[in-house]
């Protein structure tokens, strides 16, 4: 649990892991949090935004947009929680987005490349912790479950 929490938290190096990521800069640091900015590509648009993000060590990581260029709203949360009780070192992670763009052509790019999208920042994280913490104790198991979720979940 740990371990991918600290990956998920460490918002100052997603440009390194995270795809699409360009930058990303941790400023306002707070006990419970603090605030970053993002610059994300999206071939060949790049676009900047604010996120509030909030700490729970190591149970929770939630990010808020708070600047309101680029989406109307934004939210992602990570739980971490214990995973099977005779591998000590695993966890499950249950990660849920909600977005919307302002822009159409932004939501147009991102309806058609949703699915790969949300792929490949699956895996990122999973290949970040390993190459962080060596191989996993047991192999990963995405589940993935797509639904509208409304702003205010």
């Amino acid at each position: 649990m740990q371990e991918m929490y600290d990956v998920v938290a460490d918002v100052s190096n997603y440009y390194k892991f995270v795809p699409y990521v360009k930058k990303s800069l941790v400023h306002s640091k707070r006990n419970d949090g603090f605030k970053a900015d993002l610059i994300v590509g999206f071939p060949p648009l790049n676009e900047s935004y604010t996120s509030n993000v909030s700490l729970q060590n190591p149970v929770l990581v939630k990010s808020v947009c708070t600047d309101g260029r680029l989406f109307n709203y934004l939210r992602n949360n990570w739980r971490f929680s214990p995973g099977l009780k005779d591998i000590p070192q695993s966890c499950v992670v249950d990660f849920k987005v909600a977005f919307e763009f302002k822009s159409l052509i932004h939501s147009n790019i991102a309806n058609i490349f949703f699915d790969l999208i949300c792929d490949q920042m699956d895996h990122a994280f999973v290949a970040e912790a390993e190459r962080r913490y060596g191989p996993p104790s047991i192999k990963s198991l995405i589940i993935i479950i797509y639904s509208q979720l409304p702003a205010e979940t």
